[in-house]
């Protein structure tokens, strides 16, 4: 099946959060063509490392592009460069808080990248992805990012759609998927009663009702991490970027 604009599929993953990162781009071409790419920094955030795969798949394109349909399950990389970051060049790099915009080395590297996208005549298309909903683009995408986090060899393919085995088509031919509204933490920090734990230690993940139980698991071990969870969703992001 061909498709008329390219199709970019980008993910990031941390280990830690702050820990050592993983960044992935899958690029189909109009000509059937894929091409996988990865890379992975020892010390980094889930944030920056999502900023980095938009960024180097934006790189990957050829000259023969025209279009892209971009998807990423990150509303911060989203949201950020289709919206926040007009706002952060007018203030000198200033949020809306007063305070210095966070991994802005990152979102200056994106924008100067799509500032050239355009200038190539690239029509960027901004799309949300639904992370861990079954959608093989972004499934593919965590598993290179999470891999290389980890420190494992990962196989990128490049070659004919023909012979892939992941189908990045179905899901961009969909209706484009609205972004979540932002939450309002304020509303969701009174939410106790839907609140539990998680905790990682010696590489296996628990999940507690109270603090206490917690507490009781991770107190004086070594690596051990653990985090306050208020909602499903929230639980698979901290499972994400801790690796599990």
């Amino acid at each position: 099946m061909n498709f008329e604009a390219a199709i970019l599929y980008t993910d990031g993953a941390c280990s830690g959060n702050p820990g050592p990162g993983g960044w992935a781009s899958i690029l189909y071409t109009p000509d059937g063509q894929i091409y996988e790419r990865g890379g992975r920094l020892a010390q980094t955030t889930n944030n920056q490392m999502e900023i980095t795969a938009t960024l180097e798949g934006l790189k990957s394109l050829p000259p023969s592009v025209t279009e892209v349909w971009l998807f990423t399950d990150s509303t911060y990389v989203i949201r950020g460069i289709t919206q926040w970051i007009f706002g952060w060049k007018k203030r000198n790099w200033i949020s809306a808080t007063g305070t210095e915009v966070a991994n802005q080395d990152y979102w200056k590297a994106l924008d100067r990248e799509v500032y050239y996208a355009k200038k190539r005549g690239i029509k960027i298309e901004w799309r949300y992805c639904p992370g861990h909903k079954g959608i093989e683009g972004n499934e593919r995408a965590d598993a290179i990012a999470v891999g290389f986090s980890k420190g494992a060899y990962v196989e990128l393919y490049r070659g004919s759609v023909l012979q892939y085995s992941h189908d990045l088509i179905s899901f961009a031919t969909e209706p484009a998927k609205p972004l979540p509204e932002m939450r309002d933490h304020k509303a969701a920090a009174t939410k106790n009663a839907d609140a539990f734990y998680l905790s990682l230690v010696g590489g296996k993940l628990k999940e507690h009702k109270t603090w206490a139980e917690c507490d009781a698991e991770v107190r004086g071990r070594s690596g051990a991490k653990f985090k306050k969870v208020l909602s499903a969703t929230e639980a698979q992001a901290i499972k994400k970027n801790w690796g599990v």
